[in-house]
């Protein structure tokens, strides 16, 4: 993948003298600005997948819909951290519940919907409110409806493709938020503190640390993060975003197998960041020091955002632009971490 967590890993893997080959179709990829060595190939294009094996010693990936097979592939021929197994689970929301329920991970109520008289029974079920999603494919907000009354959930169901979906109960949640959780070759985790998310339109925009939660929780969050970590012998860095309940019940909404949007924070006020982090667990390094030196804020730059960018400068102001080459609305485009103070833990 060529994207900007892409762009970010390939920059850490040089601070500890690395070399990077990134592999990604789109010519415009904004990690080929920052990687020595690159292929520009389709992702079932089997011959040069092969060459771009021969030329690494490791291999991973920056997001969660490179195809399961090309994942597969690759794993034959090199080492492949994280491996295909948490992508195929990652990629299918009714695989990744499917697991997290194995495992007993709390999640929302779910059910695969199939036909449209498939849902209207599983509403009765679920009950009302509900979210019907696709199984594949969906970030950001996409691929997904809220069904409020019964009416609307034949509309839903016909706007949404492909099938089958899968019916979420709608959570009447507190707060969100993330932990963003390493874990090594020998089975070895460091997490870093869970930040408290906002979403607009469905978009992450910022993510505060530390969130506004009790001790406790947050040593709940990090122990469930690390047991899905270690039931997916998992290596690298990956990211569990929660539904926060009153009282502070945790509900694991999803889970991401790669750096997360909501762990930028730890490049500006963490000992080791989460791109180090990963580049060092799939290398087979010892994983880093985690710890928080200050409280910070990332905001993520959205669209037109990225040109505010010089006017936003200000003390404790630490921006990162992706390099991409056309600014569109809901389009990730940079960040900006803004730094204050320590606070002590609760």
């Amino acid at each position: 993948g060529g994207g900007q967590l892409g762009r970010m890993l390939a920059l850490a893997a040089a601070r500890l003298g690395m070399k990077t080959h990134i592999y990604c179709p789109d010519p415009q990829s904004p990690a080929f600005d920052v990687t020595p060595l690159k292929t520009v190939a389709a992702y079932d294009d089997e011959g040069a997948l092969a060459l771009f094996a021969n030329d690494v010693d490791v291999i991973t990936y920056e997001f969660e819909n490179v195809p399961l097979a090309t994942a597969e592939f690759l794993a034959r021929l090199k080492p492949l951290r994280p491996g295909a197994t948490a992508l195929g689970v990652a990629q299918d929301r009714l695989a990744e519940k499917a697991f997290l329920t194995i495992n007993r991970i709390p999640v929302a109520p779910f059910a695969m919907i199939g036909t449209s008289e498939s849902l209207a029974a599983e509403l009765k079920e679920i009950g009302l409110p509900a979210v019907l999603k696709t199984t594949r494919l969906g970030y950001d907000g996409k691929g997904q409806r809220i069904i409020r009354k019964r009416a609307a959930a034949a509309a839903a169901f016909a706007e949404l493709a492909p099938k089958p979906l899968v019916l979420e109960g709608f959570i009447p949640f507190e707060k969100e938020i993330s932990v963003v959780v390493a874990r090594g070759v020998g089975g070895d985790t460091a997490a870093f503190e869970p930040a408290e998310n906002v979403h607009r339109d469905h978009i992450l925009k910022t993510s505060t640390v530390p969130a506004r939660i009790t001790g406790r929780t947050a040593a709940r969050a990090i122990d469930i993060a690390a047991r899905i970590a270690t039931a997916l012998d998992y290596v690298g860095v990956l990211g569990v975003e929660f539904f926060v309940l009153k009282g502070g019940k945790l509900l694991v909404n999803e889970i991401a197998p790669r750096v997360h949007n909501s762990g930028h924070w730890t490049e500006a006020v963490c000992v080791t960041d989460q791109f180090e982090q990963h580049i060092r667990a799939v290398c087979g390094w010892p994983l880093g020091d985690p710890t928080r030196l200050a409280d910070v804020v990332m905001e993520n730059l959205i669209g037109d955002e990225i040109g505010a960018i010089p006017a936003r400068l200000g003390p404790g102001a630490r921006p990162q632009a992706y390099g991409k080459a056309e600014s569109r609305a809901g389009r990730k485009m940079g960040h900006i971490n803004r730094i204050g103070a320590k606070t002590p833990a609760k």
